[in-house]
């Protein structure tokens, strides 16, 4: 079976084609000639139309390019019309070029190359060999790269053998013959993915994060209607922001900053006081506490969780003399005891743990830790409220 040619190496721009249809395989489709982009270099594939029928996928399958549909296939032999998705394949134009020229005008700037490229459907990313870089370095890189889309330079595509092919701004691995997709006076990169006729045609680009990834740094963008789309909505943001503020959009940073440290500081307050409060609920507790037959004030809980409102409870109650808090909260558990109370909380905990499979730490008066399971909790449990109660004076 002949290869199947690849219109769009030619033409990007053409949305409408005939081919004839020399193989099917269930829903996969194969012509003798198509427009349709498959999944390749980091670019998605092209959706459409075929014979009627819905593209939902395009796959790259080395010599041939399989067409899935969803619906009925035509038959081999049939001539066939195929449709593009014109406002997807322009975004993805768009999108590709915008991260060429990208590329070059960062590794123009700063001597930095592109690792590797992801178109994806919120924004296309670039991972590149550094390991950060700087707001201003960010602000530069995208002043620059609109300054070349209002120059509108020529985007275009060449052949040439790959042994002889220079100046390419990333060497290709490939053999033969390559396709070069060519900037003026700016980058030459062998590429199969589709582009637009001129830089203005990317329309505008916007750099929206930059993210570490191990050792290098991935730089999120968006270029065309993507970028306006992005723009707006985080302008309509803002301004929501600015009215709940009752001021002009430029002060919300600020305002935003001050709230947040606002927050900051009466959470801090809030927990100050609610540690507070059970600082009396401890002590509470052990004024209403019944001292057992050996004198010993015992308070067990089953505490919902095992967080510091716990341990400062615990530490309440065992400022009292003679006295001993257990909280369990499958599968942990935290003792405290008083200093007068004639035993060590981790040394007690110690051989029950090793017992039960269990691990904690702690110190002569306060330990904590968990176990495997809670029937491991009640006996262990069970074991600290006998040796408590076993206590005397």
């Amino acid at each position: 079976m002949t290869p199947t040619t690849r219109i769009y190496y030619a033409d990007s721009y053409l949305t409408e084609f005939t081919g004839r249809v020399v193989r099917v395989e269930g829903n996969r489709v194969y012509l003798d000639r198509t427009a349709f982009y498959p999944t390749s270099g980091g670019q998605p594939f092209d959706t459409g139309v075929l014979a009627g029928a819905r593209v939902v996928d395009v796959i790259d399958e080395e010599e041939w390019i399989a067409h899935v549909v969803d619906g009925v296939a035509p038959a081999v032999g049939a001539e066939v019309t195929g449709a593009i998705d014109w406002p997807r394949r322009l975004d993805h134009m768009q999108q590709h070029s915008g991260q060429h020229l990208l590329s070059a005008a960062l590794e123009g700037l700063y001597g930095i190359r592109t690792v590797s490229f992801h178109l994806g459907a919120e924004a296309s990313t670039i991972d590149v060999e550094a390991a950060t870089l700087t707001g201003a370095q960010i602000v530069a890189l995208e002043e620059r790269a609109n300054r070349l889309i209002q120059e509108n330079r020529p985007l275009g595509v060449v052949y040439e053998n790959a042994a002889a092919a220079e100046g390419l701004r990333k060497a290709s691995g490939r053999q033969g013959t390559l396709r070069i997709v060519t900037i003026a006076d700016l980058d030459r990169s062998a590429c199969g993915g589709t582009h637009v006729r001129a830089t203005g045609e990317i329309g505008a680009l916007l750099i929206r994060k930059t993210e570490k990834i191990r050792n290098t740094t991935r730089i999120e963008s968006l270029c065309g209607m993507r970028a306006i789309r992005r723009a707006r909505a985080g302008y309509n943001a803002l301004s929501a922001a600015a009215r709940v503020f009752s001021a002009p959009l430029d002060q919300v940073p600020g305002l935003v900053q001050a709230q947040v440290a606002k927050l900051a500081e009466s959470e801090k307050a809030r927990q100050r006081l609610e540690l507070a409060l059970e600082t009396e609920a401890g002590r509470a507790l052990y004024r209403a506490c019944e001292p057992a037959a050996n004198g010993m004030r015992l308070h067990v809980e089953q505490a919902a969780a095992m967080d510091d409102c716990v341990r400062e409870r615990a530490q309440a109650f065992v400022e009292g003399p003679r006295s001993a808090y257990l909280a369990t909260c499958a599968p942990g558990y935290l003792l405290a005891v008083s200093a007068d109370a004639g035993l060590n909380a981790a040394e007690t905990v110690k051989p029950l743990l090793k017992k039960l499979g269990g691990r904690g730490g702690g110190s002569a008066t306060l330990a904590q830790g968990r176990v495997a399971n809670a029937e491991a909790l009640a006996e262990l449990a069970a074991a600290i409220r006998t040796k408590l109660q076993g206590k005397t004076a």
